[in-house]
């Protein structure tokens, strides 16, 4: 499973001037120890996550806590070019991904991916929330879905972090940085990108004022 965990997060400063967004804490615990709590919930067992800024602080929290660190503390790479220099460590077959800027609650997101996910139908399966319930999110949502869970382009639902990807194709992408949006659109033009509703409270935390909409989340407000 790849966490993402090295972006630069100007959205979250001035919390972001002396720390990693990761390290940055709701309901007094940091964004990537609530994110490493879901993966190893829902059934993650090899877990990477990539660094860059501040990186020396991410290695410290994560040491001793069994994290591969995929380092790009020389240069980000973005979503896409982050998951594909991962993929020597996290070896072959369909790759879980989950954003460190998230907080949710309800049922466990990995296992609802993992119990969805159909290889033969399925290229990527992205976890989607509704925009009226999507917290601390501006926006008309990313995608639309069909009766059967065939994602589009278009208003209607909005991504939440949380995916289960087959990097086959990441290869031919010639940018070296480059989101995982490039690949979503190959797999849209397949028929082969699928998505599914999180039936709890999910909040995006970018930003310092989304952090009390997303405490009030986790106690039932």
């Amino acid at each position: 499973m790849m966490v993402f965990a090295a972006g630069l997060g100007t959205r979250m400063r001035p919390l972001t001037n002396d720390r990693p967004k990761p390290l940055v804490e709701v309901a007094g615990k940091p964004l990537i120890d609530h994110a490493l709590d879901q993966a190893q919930a829902g059934g993650a067992r090899r877990i990477v996550a990539n660094v860059h800024y501040f990186a020396d602080q991410m290695v410290a929290h994560l040491a001793g806590r069994g994290v591969v660190i995929s380092d790009e503390s020389d240069e980000i790479l973005e979503t896409g070019g982050g998951l594909r220099k991962a993929l020597p460590l996290l070896g072959e077959g369909p790759v879980l991904t989950l954003n460190t800027d998230a907080i949710w609650t309800g049922p466990n997101a990995i296992a609802r991916l993992r119990a969805a996910w159909d290889p033969d139908r399925m290229s990527a399966l992205l976890m989607l929330v509704p925009p009226d319930r999507a917290l601390g999110h501006t926006g008309a949502g990313d995608f639309t879905c069909d009766e059967e869970g065939r994602l589009t382009r278009g208003p209607g639902y909005v991504y939440t972090g949380a995916q289960i990807i087959n990097p086959a194709g990441i290869e031919t992408i010639s940018e070296e940085k480059f989101s995982l949006n490039l690949l979503w659109n190959q797999m849209i033009a397949e028929g082969r990108l699928y998505g599914i509703v999180h039936e709890g409270g999910w909040c995006d935390v970018g930003r310092p004022e989304s952090i009390p909409l997303a405490e009030g989340m986790l106690n039932g407000g």
